[in-house]
C-alpha cells in the first residue's frame, strides 16, 4: 500500500545525544507489549508513536537490532544510534509494524467536534488537514491571533477580545474616514461581523499598498467552509460626486486566510485617486461612504 511522504515534526529539536536519551526513557517503550487492558487499536497506534517526537510513524520506520523502533525523521538527529539503548541503528526496516498499521483503522482526532469518520491509518493526516469539522483560525486580521475553535466560540472571542462590532441584518451602511489617507501602512482599518440567514459573516475594509500605490478594499468572508459559503452573494457599492463603483461575488470563507483573499483582489478595490474623489472637499480627507447587502441564492430547479 503505498503512503503518503510525510515529514515528522520533532521535539527533538535542538536536543543533544543525553537529552534525547532521557526524553525517551521517561516515555514508555514504543516497541515493547500492547497496554493491559488497552484496546487493540489503542494499543498498536501507541506503538507507533515514535518515542523521540511522539509523533505517528510513517514508512520507513526503522528500528535498532533489538527492536526499538523510530521515524525516519528522528533517525538522522540521533546520528543513528538508538536511542533507548544507544546502539547502532542501520538500516533496518520494521516491515511487520509497517504492514501492522496497513490494516489498523483510527477514528478521527475531531471526532469531539462531530467528525465520525474512522480512517486508514496512512489516510489519517490527509484526512484530519482537510476535515471539515476542525477548527477554524481566528479571522481577526489585525493582529497574529493564534486562536482556534468552532463558529460560536470564534464569534465571542472577536466580541469580547478583539471588541469587533456585530450586527444583525443583511444590509450595511458604513462610512470610513481618514485625515491623512497618503500614510497607508499595510494596516487593517475595520473589521465588522454579520448575523443573518443564521449565519455568520465578516467585512474587511482596509488600506494596503499595492505597487506602488495605496489601495482601499472591501470584501466579505463567510464563517464556515467554502460548500456553505456558495450559497450566498453579496454586493458592495461606494460613490459619490454622481459616480459609483459597485462589486458583487460571492464571500469566500474563513478557511482562507485574510491575506490570500485580500493578495488575490477579490473584493472592492478603490484606487486612492478615485476614493478621493469619491470624498469630495479638498481632496486631503478621505471620507467614504460603502453600502452593501447580503443574500441567499435560490436553488437551481434544473439541477
Amino acid at each position: 500500500m503505498e503512503s503518503d511522504s510525510l515529514e515528522c515534526v520533532s521535539l527533538a529539536d535542538g536536543l543533544d545525544e543525553e537529552e534525547i536519551a532521557q526524553h525517551v526513557s521517561s516515555k514508555p517503550h514504543a516497541g515493547g507489549a500492547a497496554v493491559p487492558g488497552g484496546s487493540p487499536a489503542t494499543s498498536v497506534h501507541e506503538l507507533l508513536e515514535c518515542p523521540v517526537c511522539a509523533n505517528s510513524m510513517y514508512p520507513p520506520i526503522h528500528q535498532c537490532r533489538n527492536g526499538h523502533t523510530l521515524c525516519s525523521t528522528c533517525k538522522s538527529r540521533v546520528h543513528n544510534r538508538c536511542p533507548t539503548c544507544r546502539q547502532e541503528l542501520g538500516d533496518i526496516r520494521c516491515l511487520a509494524l509497517e504492514k501492522v498499521a496497513e490494516s489498523l483503522q483510527l477514528p478521527c482526532k475531531y471526532n469531539n467536534l462531530g467528525c465520525s469518520e474512522i480512517i486508514p491509518y496512512y489516510s489519517k493526516i490527509k484526512h484530519e488537514a482537510q476535515c471539515n469539522f476542525r477548527p477554524y483560525n481566528c479571522p481577526y486580521a489585525g493582529s497574529e491571533c493564534l486562536v482556534v475553535g468552532d463558529i460560536p466560540s470564534l464569534v465571542a472571542h472577536l466580541r469580547d477580545d478583539h471588541k469587533v462590532d456585530m450586527h444583525t441584518g443583511c444590509t450595511f451602511n458604513h462610512r470610513y474616514v481618514k485625515s491623512n489617507p497618503r500614510e497607508v501602512e499595510n494596516a487593517t482599518w475595520m473589521l465588522t461581523v454579520f448575523y443573518c440567514f443564521g449565519q455568520y459573516f465578516c467585512l474587511h475594509f482596509e488600506a494596503f499598498q499595492l505597487g506602488m500605490a495605496p489601495v482601499y478594499m472591501a470584501f466579505l468572508r463567510f464563517m464556515g467552509d467554502e460548500n456553505e459559503a456558495r450559497n450566498f452573494s453579496y454586493s458592495l457599492e461606494v460613490g459619490g460626486n454622481g459616480r459609483k463603483l459597485i462589486w458583487e461575488g460571492t464571500p469566500r470563507n474563513i478557511r482562507d486566510s485574510h491575506r490570500k483573499v485580500r493578495d488575490s483582489h477579490d473584493g472592492l478595490i478603490i484606487q486612492r485617486n478615485m476614493a478621493l474623489f469619491f470624498s469630495g472637499g479638498d481632496r486631503k480627507e478621505l471620507k467614504l461612504r460603502v453600502t452593501g447587502r447580503i443574500w441567499k441564492e435560490q436553488p437551481n430547479s434544473d439541477s
